[in-house]
């Protein structure tokens, strides 16, 4: 998604916001959905958990198949067959 929106919002008393429709449509923001906010910069980020977790899988696939790879050369290693041998 590259679309941009810009919205000014109001901070309550309790320090809510209310996030504006078209965002929420555009998100696909309803009610009960859970959202995580970040902080970087003075820079606030609102995500929906589900997106954050989707992403985190995605960012991290790559590391589970390089290290099955991995794991699997050692498991697999002949030389190591002799301990085998030893501990019997």
């Amino acid at each position: 998604m590259t679309e941009s929106t810009l919205k000014t919002v109001s901070v309550s008393e309790k320090g809510q916001i209310a996030i504006p429709t078209e965002i929420q449509k555009l998100l696909g923001i309803k009610k009960g959905d859970r959202l995580v906010l970040t902080t970087k910069d003075e820079k606030l980020l609102i995500q929906k958990a589900a997106n954050l977790e989707k992403h985190m899988e995605d960012d991290f696939s790559d590391l589970l198949i390089h290290s099955e790879s991995t794991l699997k050369k050692l498991w697999l290693n002949k030389e190591d067959d002799i301990w085998d041998k030893y501990m019997q």
